[in-house]
């Protein structure tokens, strides 16, 4: 693993990004009816250039329904992903994920919410069941936060992930009791808390973009700090990190990007777990180059997923969270086994 991560370089950026575009390609071309690829090149060729498409190419298929969503898709895998790599390396456990905090289920509350309740807002052009999961992402962070700021005024990792498992207990509660109370959306609700991301246009992807765009650039410029927090919050204090001023900003931007993310995607598992471990098999422990390579694998991961949820058993789709639960946990399994053989 040391000599990948001293072979780690620009060129190994080039190889993630040629993965990634092979990856949406063929995410494109499969599904339930097989595009062949040629058409696929032609089509997303002639858009970009503002030339016609020829007669005979599923234009629609391509460009209005599995084009937004593998771009969704990407942009969701790579913003769980930075935000695992992100709380792993503040809260120094390889267990953490963005769904530590707790804000992962907070955000799945709201949207919960939303479909039992029939919440909608008009104007908005994003329904009420997005506007409901970034307001619950926000709010479980500030009570999760002023919780553990009342316990701890340190704001200790410890607190942090304490007050924030026991808030994802309570808020699962409330959505199995909410599932309880609505038996005619049991079928939505389940659903979307299993994650899925059908259905969804370029608006969402421009709201994703956005989000990692400024979120994720705050993350990946605290790159250096999170090299500091792995030698401990006092070493880091020590050698002039402002550790809470760090902490507090990367909690704030990861609770922002697995909100916008749950409320397109609904919840999905392992992707902010294991894709962050994956990567630092390449790149090592330095964050500057993990976080990016996170994005990378975690984009590339989640768009296979999405594949097989749409193609194992079509014309039936499967929930994206069924799939990633089920290779995540194989997988974490396997990084566990082989981290314990090394040792």
């Amino acid at each position: 693993m040391n000599k990948l991560a001293e072979r780690f370089s620009w060129k190994t950026y080039v190889l993630f990004t040629l993965a990634l575009l092979t990856a949406m390609v063929l995410c494109i071309c499969m599904g339930s009816v097989s595009i062949p690829l040629g058409d696929t090149l032609t089509a997303l060729w002639n858009t970009l250039w503002g030339l016609e498409i020829p007669a005979g190419i599923s234009r629609n298929i391509i460009l209005n329904v599995r084009l937004p969503r593998v771009i969704n898709v990407a942009l969701v895998g790579a913003a769980l992903s930075l935000c695992g790599a992100a709380m792993q390396g503040l809260l120094r456990n390889p267990l953490a994920d963005g769904s530590t905090l707790g804000v992962s289920s907070g955000a799945s509350l709201g949207a919960v919410i939303a479909l039992a309740l029939g919440v909608s807002m008009p104007g908005t052009g994003f329904g009420g069941t997005m506007l409901m999961a970034m307001g619950f992402a926000f709010l479980s962070l500030l009570l999760i936060l002023s919780l553990a700021y009342a316990l701890d005024r340190s704001l200790s990792t410890s607190s942090i992930i304490l007050i924030g498992v026991i808030f994802s207990m309570f808020a699962s509660s409330l959505i199995n009791l909410i599932i309880s109370f609505s038996p005619e959306h049991i079928k939505s609700v389940t659903f979307w808390t299993m994650g899925s991301l059908s259905g969804t246009n370029y608006s969402h992807a421009g709201i994703l973009a956005l989000a990692l765009l400024l979120c994720g650039g705050v993350i990946l410029r605290c790159s250096r700090e999170l090299n500091a927090f792995a030698i401990g919050e006092d070493n880091a204090r020590h050698i002039g990190v402002n550790v809470r001023r760090v902490k507090l900003l990367i909690l704030a931007a990861v609770s922002i990007l697995i909100g916008v993310s749950v409320s397109i995607a609904g919840t999905i598992g392992f992707v902010g777990l294991v894709m962050p471990h994956m990567a630092r098999m390449l790149t090592g422990p330095n964050h500057q180059r993990l976080l990016p390579a996170s994005m990378f694998s975690g984009a590339i991961f989640l768009l296979l997923a999405d594949l097989v949820s749409r193609t194992l058993l079509s014309p039936v789709e499967l929930p994206i969270g069924v799939v990633t639960s089920l290779v995540g946990a194989a997988a974490f399994i396997a990084i566990l086994y082989r981290t314990r053989k090394a040792r």
